[in-house]
């Protein structure tokens, strides 16, 4: 193997970085099997939570799930819910970024 430059018979590595704790989805947060049937999708890009942003909302968002992504309700909280994703991730949305899917 090679570590200079492209082009010379080898590639090149990108650098590592680890990655601090906050970049660790917590193991109440993660459901598995992750769900293959959905119930809703975002209609907008839209930030979650780990845990319920609290009365103050003054906590950053944990991460954003795109547009379209498909999820199923777990718990409605009034103006949030509790959804999970298709890779398992149980988290805090706006109810109002939520479609209901047509069943069937």
């Amino acid at each position: 193997m090679n570590d200079g430059p492209a082009g010379a018979g080898g590639f090149l590595r990108p650098r590592f970085e680890i990655l601090g704790e906050e970049s660790l989805v917590p193991d109440e947060n993660l459901i598995r099997p992750a769900p293959d049937r959905f119930t809703h999708e975002l209609v907008r890009t839209e930030p979650y939570f780990y845990d319920p942003p609290g009365p103050a909302g003054d906590v950053p968002p944990d991460g954003s799930l795109p547009a379209g992504t498909r999820v199923v309700v777990l718990d409605d909280r009034g103006d949030r819910v509790r959804v999970v994703d298709g890779r398992g991730l149980a988290v805090e949305v706006a109810c109002d970024s939520l479609r209901e899917l047509p069943r069937g």
